[in-house]
Order: structure tokens, then C-alpha cells, then sequence
């Protein structure tokens, strides 16, 4: 885990995985600034941590297509938002995971 979802104490179960929303630009290409109210929200996250994993039927952990740190593309309305210590984080499942950008 890193210091970031230490400090969080945050831990997600099974096959979920937490992450942060990164932010979105305030000022569009004609230079015009738009207020918070304004901005939809990013589809666009860092992985934070990963649970626990989830077992196939034989009993063996299906790794996990992301790791910590990891910038991932994810479902608009994916996920359940948190708020802790004045940070917004998402859990998500694995599989709301779109792709990883690179």
C-alpha cells in the first residue's frame, strides 16, 4: 500500500479496489474558466489499494489488472464515493475498471 491509503486507513475488501479521481482542467481551450459547479466529474482515477482479491472455483486468487498507483479509466457511475479526512476516494469493483492509461 502506499503512504497515501496508510494514512486513509482504508482498506478495500475482495476484488473492490480505491481509488482517487484526478482533477479536471478549470479553464477549457477558448480559455474560458469554469467554476466547480461546472466540472463533470473525471472518469479518470490513481489507484490508492486493492483489496484482498477474490477466488476462482478451484480456490486459486485472480490477480488483480491493476496496481497501486496506477492511472485507470472507470465507469461514469461506478462505484461508491467516500469522504474521509476531507479526501474523495472511489470503491470500485475490478471489473468497473475500463482501462489502465498509460
Amino acid at each position: 500500500m502506499t503512504e497515501q491509503a496508510t494514512q486513509t486507513k482504508l482498506k478495500p475488501l475482495g476484488d473492490r479496489v480505491l481509488v482517487k479521481r484526478l482533477e479536471a482542467d478549470n479553464q477549457v481551450k477558448g480559455g474560458i474558466i469554469l467554476p466547480d459547479s461546472a466540472k463533470q466529474k473525471q472518469e479518470t482515477a490513481e489507484v490508492v489499494a486493492i483489496g484482498t482479491g477474490k477466488k476462482d472455483k478451484s480456490g486459486n486468487l485472480i490477480p488483480f489488472p491493476v496496481k497501486v498507483s496506477d492511472q485507470i479509466l472507470m465507469e461514469k457511475y461506478s462505484g461508491q464515493e467516500v469522504t474521509l479526512d476531507g479526501d474523495e476516494y472511489v470503491i470500485l469493483r475490478a471489473d468497473d475498471i475500463i482501462a489502465i492509461v498509460e
